[in-house]
């Protein structure tokens, strides 16, 4: 898959070489998003290396379908999806896992970019789900305008010893 968009992205599909840069950008996309809901001191202990691993594995694996977003040589973003899992997902259901940008990137159109292409390699009517913390007006207004909506299912996860409410959004 190779898209290229109307500001000079490119965004196509990731390779495992790919996992160092997805891990800067998840990271550091992840550390200002959070900023003023998780403990600082957490925030500070996160680095690329903690997720490198767990990106290439991923990417290794070829779990999911994963894409990235790349100017100028330059990793912007990526978004990851799959199989929903959900405990009342029903089979053929989907989750966005993730779509995080380089905090540069962010206001450039590159999110929208990313989720128009997730969205046009889902098939219509199908079920795709994600997960947002609930304090995360920004997140959650993106989303909507993409289609998703809240369906009232929530969940706590502890996060650096912090419980931060999860809201499901669901399209299709």
């Amino acid at each position: 898959m190779m898209v290229q968009t109307d500001n000079d992205v490119v965004i196509r599909s990731a390779t495992p070489g790919d996992a160092p840069a997805i891990a800067r950008v998840h990271v550091a996309s992840w550390k200002q998003a959070h900023a003023g809901i998780l403990p600082p001191e957490y925030l500070d202990t996160l680095g690329p290396e903690s997720r490198l691993e767990e990106w290439t594995r991923i990417l290794s694996e070829g779990r999911g379908t994963t894409i990235v977003a790349e100017a100028d040589g330059r990793m912007l973003g990526f978004a990851s999806w799959g199989p929903s899992r959900d405990e009342d997902a029903e089979p053929g259901d989907l989750e966005l896992y993730a779509i995080y940008l380089d905090p540069e990137a962010w206001g450039r159109g590159v999110a929208r970019d990313l989720m128009r292409t997730v969205l046009a390699d889902v098939s219509d009517g199908t079920p795709m789900s994600l997960w947002v913390p609930a304090t995360s007006e920004r997140a959650r207004h993106f989303y909507r305008r993409h289609g998703f909506h809240p369906d009232g299912i929530e969940r706590i996860d502890e996060v650096g010893g912090t419980p931060v409410t999860q809201v499901r959004y669901r399209r299709g």
